[in-house]
């Protein structure tokens, strides 16, 4: 039997980023950023070199948590 859910879980999602940089060898001294965001509930991943596919990644989770991206006074803009 599985453990109950917490009231807070209803209203949390969670997220794991991981970060690593690369550095190839054909063009030494070229670093290129890489990682992955997974969604832990689902187990859905995708992996990234550009930092902003992280919010584009969690966007559709949020949103169906009725969360108003677009609207959101605390997004800093």
């Amino acid at each position: 039997m599985g453990v109950p859910m917490q009231p807070y879980e209803l209203t949390t999602c969670s997220f794991i980023v991981k970060i690593w940089v690369e550095e190839t060898q054909e063009e030494a001294g070229h670093v290129t950023w890489r990682g992955h965001i997974t969604h832990v509930s689902s187990g859905a991943r995708q992996y990234f070199e550009d930092l902003r596919k992280i919010i584009g990644f969690m966007t559709p989770f949020l949103e169906s948590m009725g969360i108003d991206l677009e609207n959101n006074p605390s997004s800093g803009e």
